[in-house]
């Protein structure tokens, strides 16, 4: 069952600036972050050739680590039991909705997790199909997510805005482990039930 330890409000993700370094952070936390225009992920590849992909996967397990790190200070959260992972990952997913990378929602599975983001921050670049280094950005955090919580998995985008989807879609195949019953996603919320329906 749940522990529920991990429950945040709105207000543990407000950013605030500090006014003599003019540095952002999220809450109180010591998270620093940083402002990116989509059209500087989009446009990468120009400059890092054939090793794009890699790199731009790695900058995103890189961030992935670093919001992990400051958002549980102090946490072996490898350690905790796939339910409370879970509620970990669901309150991980809910800062980075809340710092605009789009809304997010998530499914688990016994064996899956899917990922939908809704308005990603690609939306307004339909039509630039080099815009598909924020989707591999997207990848890379997710992943990312996971390896920090040791949990073994196999991650793809299996809907993307890019070629005609109504949102992007990240699905996760987990190889080691798998929920327990408590823990399936039953009832699907609304927003996130459409794409389900189609795999």
């Amino acid at each position: 069952m749940s522990s529920k330890r991990f429950k945040k409000t709105k207000r543990d993700d407000q950013i605030v600036i500090d006014e003599k370094t003019g540095q952002l952070y999220i809450g109180n936390k010591d998270l620093r972050l940083l402002m990116l225009r989509p059209i500087d992920l989009i446009e990468f590849s120009e400059f890092a050739g054939t090793n794009a992909e890699d790199i731009i996967l790695w900058v995103g397990k890189t961030i992935a680590k670093y919001f992990v790190e400051k958002l549980f200070p102090g946490e072996n959260l490898s350690q905790e039991d796939l339910s409370t992972k879970k509620e970990v990952i669901i309150s991980i997913l809910e800062t980075f909705e809340n710092l605009g990378y789009g809304i997010m929602s998530s499914v688990f599975k016994q064996k899956e997790i899917y990922i939908n983001v809704e308005d990603s921050i690609i939306a307004e670049e339909r039509e630039n199909i080099m815009a598909k280094n924020v989707c591999i950005l997207y990848l890379g955090i997710f992943t990312g997510i996971l390896e920090q919580l040791e949990i073994d998995a196999d991650g793809e985008e299996i809907a993307c805005v890019l070629l005609g989807d109504e949102n992007c879609v990240y699905k996760f195949s987990l190889l080691t482990e798998e929920f327990s019953q408590d823990d399936i996603d039953q009832d699907e919320e609304a927003h996130i039930s459409d794409f389900l329906k189609s795999l």
